[in-house]
């Protein structure tokens, strides 16, 4: 990990500005390139973000969005290389360099898909493209150090958060050109529940989707997935310790602090979605969100929606964890969050809870 910040990570970054700088001779379009109304789908960590990016994204011919594999080039032209060394590998080798990239992600991803649906051709969060600029909590996720690093309270950090907006927009607008230059980015990044305010500065036409799921539910999934991917990384558990307490208090975070800022913010577009009713109905909360949003629905859409919704009804992961493996109690979570208990109705916080 030293080898790689210390010498890695500056080559790569070095490597990626210059692409980027590249970007504006070699495609003079993006210039001109606009972010019209993104759509932004935040919240909790395990709270839905994931199923709705899923659903939405499905409707290719209105959205724009990050694959995974994107997020680890960032630049226009690097996008745009490895699309056309794609067609090639198709028509000149068959598709050979694809098949082995098939493998290697089955293999690297495949362990955890139970707990997070990941490969490298899926939808994913765009926050990760900024890695590049070192402003992604993809490093929290490489070291626990959330303690130190802290990528989710940006809203409270007036030197950065201009320079780190700025740079997410410039990877907006070569995601957009890249798909065509004139659909709508849809993004989903429960980090971005403490980027708010910011985002509005940034794009004050922007739309938010806030997903909605029982605390006592969503924060120790979420602790359990965060710490399963550091021990598999080699760190013991006594490392992580530090990084789980700053975790469980930026949960508490995820649900008050989207609340607030769009309470004072009664111009922006939002709905807020109780997991509830994605999971029984997810048709339904689609059309909802389209409905809050401004946003049309075509036939062909619709029907593959409704076809999806079945299956989704139909699938259930298998992620078990406890609410007593960490240092967080029903008690403390329904305390400090009893608004959202009373408002959604949830029932008091249990122990034992299988996904």
């Amino acid at each position: 990990m030293l080898l790689r910040l210390l010498i890695w990570t500056p080559f790569v970054t070095l490597f990626h500005s210059l692409c980027f700088m590249l970007d504006y001779l070699v495609f003079p379009r993006l210039w001109q390139q606009q972010v019209n109304r993104p759509v932004f789908i935040i919240g909790h960590a395990r709270s839905g973000t994931t199923l709705m990016h899923r659903l939405m994204s499905a409707d290719g011919d209105k959205f724009s969005y990050f694959l995974y594999w994107e997020m680890f080039f960032p630049s226009l032209l690097q996008k745009k290389l490895i699309r056309l060394l794609g067609r090639l590998d198709e028509r000149c080798l068959r598709g050979r360099l694809k098949a082995r990239l098939v493998r290697w992600d089955d293999e690297t991803f495949g362990p955890y898909r139970h707990m997070h649906n990941m490969s490298l051709w899926n939808a994913e969060e765009d926050c990760f493209a900024m890695q590049a600029a070192f402003a992604s909590q993809q490093w929290s996720l490489e070291i626990p150090m959330m303690d130190i690093v802290d990528f989710f309270h940006i809203d409270e950090m007036s030197k950065r958060r201009g320079r780190w907006l700025r740079h997410y927009r410039e990877l907006v607008k070569r995601q957009l050109l890249l798909n065509g230059g004139d659909k709508i980015h849809l993004s989903k990044n429960p980090v971005m529940s403490g980027w708010v305010e910011s985002l509005i500065a940034t794009f004050p036409d922007a739309r938010f989707v806030v997903m909605i799921r029982d605390p006592a539910d969503c924060i120790p999934s979420c602790l359990k997935l965060v710490e399963t991917n550091w021990r598999s990384k080699g760190w013991p558990k006594e490392a992580c310790q530090e990084s789980l307490d700053a975790l469980t208090e930026i949960s508490f975070e995820h649900f008050s602090h989207p609340w607030e800022v769009l309470s004072r913010h009664t111009e922006v577009d939002r709905l807020f979605i109780d997991y509830r009713l994605l999971t029984a109905t997810p048709k339904k909360a689609v059309v909802n969100a389209y409905a809050a949003l401004g946003l049309s629905m075509e036939d062909s859409y619709d029907c593959w929606l409704q076809d999806q919704s079945e299956r989704e009804k139909a699938h259930h992961s298998k992620f078990e964890y406890s609410l007593g493996e960490f240092r967080i109690s029903g008690e403390e979570i329904y305390a400090r969050l009893e608004d959202f208990y009373i408002k959604y109705e949830w029932s008091a916080p249990g122990a034992e809870i299988t996904e």
